[in-house]
């Protein structure tokens, strides 16, 4: 069973942290968490999984690509959405590239297409979860094979 989803909204304005909650609390059964300051959302990251980040692009003291990027740090499978209210191309290729971004949203933006993104983001980490838990299990199975092969190499041998 997938364990209840959890969203991480930054951003510098109280009023986008509150209209994305809202939103997301109507339509999903996610849990959301959103800060005002990156540095307490890295903090969060530390100790908490989390599924999405979704960040505000320009804020005081940390930028959305500079807190997106010590996200990926900490919690590599979870998906990075970046949220701006400048179309600016150019800012969008350097977070492509820097934190492997899933999508770049343009303030405002509309609910419907958020919550796709939002919804898809979050399955997407799940997936990725799996897949690790998986390509463990099969790294372990293997090396258990190679194990047993040796033994058997040397009762025969």
């Amino acid at each position: 069973m997938i364990e209840k989803a959890t969203v991480l909204i930054v951003d510098d304005e109280e009023m986008v942290i509150t209209s994305v909650r809202a939103y997301l609390e109507l339509e999903t059964n996610f849990e959301v968490h959103g800060f005002t300051e990156p540095e307490q959302a890295v903090k969060y990251l530390e100790g908490n999984q989390v599924d999405i980040c979704v960040s505000d692009y320009l804020m005081p003291r940390m930028s959305g690509i500079q807190f997106l990027t010590r996200a990926k740090h900490l919690q590599p499978e979870a998906t990075r959405v970046l949220l701006t209210g400048h179309a600016d191309k150019q800012s969008a290729i350097q977070a492509i590239n820097e934190v492997s971004l899933y999508q770049y949203v343009e303030k405002p933006w509309e609910n419907a297409q958020l919550l796709m993104i939002i919804q898809n983001g979050v399955e997407r980490a799940q997936l990725m979860r799996e897949l690790q838990a998986t390509m463990s299990e099969l790294a372990s199975a293997n090396s258990s094979l190679k194990d047993v092969q040796k033994k058997l190499l040397r009762a025969f041998l």
